[in-house]
């Protein structure tokens, strides 16, 4: 997100006081919930396997999903707002339809799009590359040289029983985003059902002109799609701070409507 400058979109004075408030009364802000719908985590070693296998095996699978993913069609449905205190101050709605060609790449088609009344912030080319690419981010064998993978354990996610992994970068190259945080694998179908984390690296210093970037924290979970794991869930409930000034945004992003297209340029089957 960038913080947006005065040209642009005038920071309303009661999200200003609430954000000082929030700043120098040290109050907790909001933060998105990594931890909901987990058990306590379980520091046991997985059995029957050893950890360098299970790696081997879900990244595997996650390049399986992938593959499987740009066969089909779905919609991306994107809201994204700014509050002051429970008041939605601002929001941006959008929704596209996505496909892919016969070589793999993404072909989008906006149905609706708002224009956007966000507070303080502006959406940046990061944030979209956030929906598109990290959110339903997948971890496979040929990303995997480029990150440190720990595994930190077993936790039940909801109904499910999964095997949990840190993930970071192992450097950060020039204009490359990279993915950090946590990974829950199904311990079934050795598949990621739950993300929650960032992209990499925020522009926390940018060059003179150009507006602060911070990335926030989001949590996203998949669900089985003719055998395979796909995104189907994103949202973000954070307050990123700007130097002196605070917003609280909350955002739903959504994957639906998957179906599998009759060839490879992309065309639904009915």
């Amino acid at each position: 997100m960038n913080f947006s400058n005065a040209r642009s979109f005038r920071l309303p004075s009661r999200v200003f006081l609430a954000a000082m408030l929030i700043l120098l009364s040290g109050v907790a802000s909001a933060q998105t919930d990594c931890a909901d719908g987990n058990s306590p985590l379980n520091s046991d070693p997985p059995k029957n396997i050893a950890v360098p296998e299970l790696l081997q095996k879900f990244t595997a699978n996650e390049s399986k999903v992938r593959d499987a993913r740009s066969h089909y069609t779905y919609t991306q449905d994107v809201m994204v707002r700014t509050l002051d205190d429970k008041t939605v101050t601002g929001q941006f709605h959008e929704i596209t339809q996505v496909s892919y060609d016969d070589k793999g790449k993404r072909i989008e088609k906006v149905n609706f799009s708002e224009v956007s009344t966000l507070q303080g912030i502006q959406l940046s080319a990061e944030d979209f590359e956030d929906i598109r690419v990290f959110m339903p981010w997948m971890l496979t064998a040929d990303e995997l040289p480029q990150y440190t993978v720990s595994y930190s354990g077993q936790q039940h996610v909801d109904d499910i029983d999964t095997y949990v992994f840190h993930v970071e970068p192992k450097k950060e190259e020039k204009d490359h985003r990279y993915y950090q945080g946590r990974v829950w694998v199904d311990t079934r179908d050795l598949q990621v059902v739950k993300l929650c984390g960032k992209s990499v690296p925020d522009q926390v210093r940018p060059k003179k002109h150009q507006p602060m970037d911070i990335r926030p924290m989001f949590v996203a979970y998949r669900q089985i799609v003719d055998g395979n794991w796909f995104p189907v869930y994103a949202k973000v409930d954070d307050t990123l701070h700007f130097g002196t000034s605070s917003i609280h945004i909350r955002e739903i992003v959504k994957f639906e409507n998957y179906r599998q297209a009759s060839h490879a340029s992309g065309t639904p089957k009915r």
